[in-house]
């Protein structure tokens, strides 16, 4: 059953400020003043981003028969980015205000006439310059230009290159993808909204290659099937959209891309974009890779199609989201403020409603309180539980404060061990985050009602 929900747009504020303080995600390097942009996982977060990839891998994965995986390295060929089209092409307008030398993307000003955003000189800005996004490293004992590589903008690369080993290795049939979840790197010139837009972010990327002439309608397929997946985790339909590219916005090697777009508290934003990559990639590749191919009818990279006796490019579906914003988007949704009971009384319950599979844990087990009898029968429990699903134990300060501490963690169920399970009864109190109903099940029973719980919350992996 739907809960209630008091918070359809919460203060970013306070999400910032319940992600440290519950260890969801920190500053980076903060005892040094911390670096523009860049932030660590905590315990709480750690766990949260680790299940949406999960979710992800299983969904594309695990569940299909159609893709396989692939972790490819982030250090590549130099010519594998000029074969994609980032060397020349990966670059954003930078302007710089002359006044307090704060850079700006030329493209993301209101007025790029008009007083700085920052300083509010006017007419401070310096002209526009193109500005290549790739971070730049070298690999070897000498920096000079014939060992300068890149640190991978985009995992899709890493796909293509290796196109040929994956369906030599797997023998894998059009229509077949290939799944990857890894760091990407982009020197962006204005990061900002927290974790949404960094320079050192994690993407969930599938290349699903196609016969020519049937991309139209996979593209339609994927477009669907990956608005779904996030309202099939617990995201409000009313919070996403699907959003086409117009024709000038498309980039250089697509046909078509729509945008899965969430509704942040600034306003909508990119969760994931599918994009019809057409032939480019393979194509490319294949004469970049290939010194004879301009030379005779090449083959490097075709696929060769039994049924049609023929060889060809095939064509690429590509659904990429970044991991780190689609976390954001379910800590954003999940964030509730529920009133008290009481007038008059500042009495505000936040809890976060995670879906269950996504949950950092799934269940809380929490003695009444530290006497010496109740202790060992909850880490009894606990260790019991543990075997079977992501299970904390929480035994500090009253039993109250630590229902509100779960839910502000968005545990889904918290078990409570008291005197009449020790002494009496042998069974415990299960308590639900949402409903907030109680219930006393047998300690023999406990593993089973737990999991009957969770699948009622919408669970799958139980």
């Amino acid at each position: 059953m739907a809960q209630k929900r008091y918070v359809t747009q919460p203060d970013m504020t306070k999400i910032v400020s319940l992600a440290k303080r519950r260890g969801f995600i920190f500053p980076s390097s903060e005892i040094y003043g911390g670096l523009g942009s860049t932030w660590d996982y905590g315990p709480l977060g750690v766990e949260l981003k680790r299940n949406v990839k999960d979710a992800w891998w299983r969904t594309m994965v695990h569940d299909r028969d159609d893709i396989v995986g692939l972790d490819a390295a982030i250090l590549m060929h130099p010519r594998v980015w000029e074969a994609s089209g980032h060397v020349e092409g990966f670059t954003d307008p930078l302007v710089e205000c002359n006044a307090c030398n704060h850079r700006f993307r030329a493209d993301h000003l209101e007025n790029p006439k008009g007083p700085c955003p920052d300083c509010g000189s006017k007419g401070s800005f310096a002209e526009s310059r193109m500005f290549n996004l790739m971070f730049e490293t070298y690999v070897g004992p000498v920096t000079d230009s014939a060992s300068k590589v890149w640190l991978r903008p985009e995992t899709a690369q890493g796909i293509f290159v290796n196109f040929d080993n994956v369906l030599t290795s797997t023998r894998m049939k059009l229509p077949f993808g290939i799944a990857q979840i890894g760091k990407s790197f982009r020197n962006e010139i204005t990061p900002g909204n927290f974790v949404f837009r960094t320079r050192e972010f994690e993407q969930m990327e599938m290349e699903f290659f196609v016969k020519p002439g049937e991309d139209d309608q996979w593209h339609d397929y994927w477009v669907k099937t990956r608005h779904d997946w996030y309202v099939g985790l617990g995201i409000r339909p009313g919070s996403l959209r699907l959003r086409p590219h117009d024709e000038d916005e498309l980039s250089h090697y697509a046909k078509a891309t729509s945008d899965v777009e969430y509704l942040f508290p600034w306003g909508w934003g990119e969760l994931e974009g599918i994009a019809n990559r057409t032939d480019f990639d393979l194509r490319r590749h294949s004469e970049f890779s290939d010194p004879d191919y301009a030379e005779r009818e090449a083959k490097h990279l075709m696929y060769f199609d039994q049924e049609e006796n023929a060889h060809y490019f095939p064509y690429v579906i590509e659904p990429s989201g970044g991991a780190d914003r689609a976390t954001l988007a379910f800590l954003v949704d999940a964030y509730d403020e529920e009133p008290g009971k009481d007038e008059g009384k500042d009495d505000v319950r936040v809890v976060l409603r995670f879906h269950p599979d996504i949950a950092p844990a799934k269940v809380a087990i929490l003695p009444l309180s530290r006497n010496e009898k109740l202790v060992p029968a909850a880490r009894e429990v606990y260790n019991a539980v543990r075997k079977a699903m992501t299970c904390m134990y929480d035994d500090a300060q009253s039993i109250g404060r630590r229902y509100r501490r779960q839910d502000e963690i968005g545990t889904p169920l918290c078990v409570t061990v008291d005197f009449q399970t020790v002494e009496g009864d042998q069974a415990v109190t299960i308590r639900n985050r949402d409903t907030m109903e109680q219930v006393r099940v047998p300690i023999a029973g406990l593993v089973s009602a737990l999991q009957g719980q969770l699948c009622e919350m919408g669970s799958t992996r139980v």
